[in-house]
């Protein structure tokens, strides 16, 4: 169509028509007098629209589940992170009743030794001040620690405070090269010396190199003069290996220690000895060994058995 005047004019024309059918339209409602076309427009343009969005449905589809997939992908992030929470929550009130078992052990053992104790929470372990095997305790001198005092926890002995700050303070572990302790050995009564061995068993060099000993005898704590820095009768380890003898005046034996230096956690300082020395009131009871049982087979001969070299019938 030529850009001419009298199409414009025609245009304006239409665009005008179409404005009043609108207008008349919306004000009639549903008395609208082009209703009739309108529906006729939607019998006649009904299939075509039908069929386009058939072709378009997919394509619309898709996008939509693109869309949906974010929601999901939040909604399984949203459980994940529920999981999570819940996992740790779990793995907190393991370690909750871990945490009140070691408390309550070590509790025992104080009770069973008379000892009094404040306890602590290790916070670092490693070396420290020149010391190779050492882990540092959350109780200070505010709390009335004081250098040389005992440590133990629920399952022995841990070592000896070495130094002192007002809210911590070092403690030397019994595993450590540097370290010795006067050990006693159970029931009968031998006197010796532990050093640490750092990862390995405790080396002890009994007094009595004619003293009698066998894997499985326990050992405690000697004690100190004053009781520092070691205090009487806390478990030290049991016996795994002992060297033959030499006839030397001592004698070395290994012992295990009771105590998993690797996994402290809670830990009791002694700042209060006991009145009388406790002996082996703080090992625990050992374990029964129940005898195996032994089976006895009799054989009886039947009396209908034939005797060899003779006939069946005599």
């Amino acid at each position: 169509m030529r850009d001419t005047r009298e199409s414009r004019l025609l245009l304006v024309l239409l665009i005008a028509i179409a404005f009043a059918l609108i207008t008349v339209d919306i004000r009639a409602g549903e008395e609208s007098p082009v209703d009739g076309a309108r529906q006729a427009a939607a019998a006649a343009f009904g299939p075509v629209e039908k069929g386009v969005a058939t072709a378009v449905d997919p394509v619309a589809n898709a996008i939509g589940a693109v869309r949906d997939s974010g929601e999901r992908h939040n909604r399984i992030a949203t459980l994940e992170r529920e999981n999570a929470a819940l996992k740790a929550k779990l793995g907190s009130d393991d370690q909750t009743r871990s945490r009140i078992h070691e408390l309550d052990e070590m509790l025992k053992r104080a009770g069973a030794g008379q000892y009094g104790i404040k306890g602590a929470e290790v916070i670092a372990i490693g070396a420290a001040q020149g010391f190779s095997w050492t882990v540092t305790i959350d109780a200070g001198s505010k709390d009335g620690i004081e250098r040389d005092m005992t440590v133990l926890n629920g399952e022995g002995l841990v070592g000896r405070v070495a130094t002192v700050g007002p809210d911590t303070a070092t403690v030397v572990l019994a595993n450590d090269p540097d370290f010795t302790v006067g050990t006693r050995l159970e029931k009968t009564g031998e006197l010796g010396f532990a050093t640490g061995q750092g990862d390995r068993a405790l080396s002890v060099q009994m007094l009595n190199g004619k003293a009698k000993v066998a894997p499985g005898d326990r050992l405690v704590t000697f004690g100190s003069r004053g009781n520092k820095p070691f205090v009487p009768g806390v478990p030290i380890g049991e016996v795994v290996k002992v060297d033959p003898s030499r006839g030397d005046l001592t004698r070395t034996v290994w012992v295990r220690p009771f105590v998993g230096f690797s996994r402290l956690d809670i830990v009791g300082v002694v700042v209060m000895p006991p009145r009388e020395d406790p002996r082996d009131a703080v090992l625990p009871p050992k374990p029964e060994v129940k005898p195996t049982p032994t089976v006895t087979v009799t054989v009886t001969p039947s009396p209908s058995a034939s005797v060899p070299g003779k006939p069946a019938d005599e």
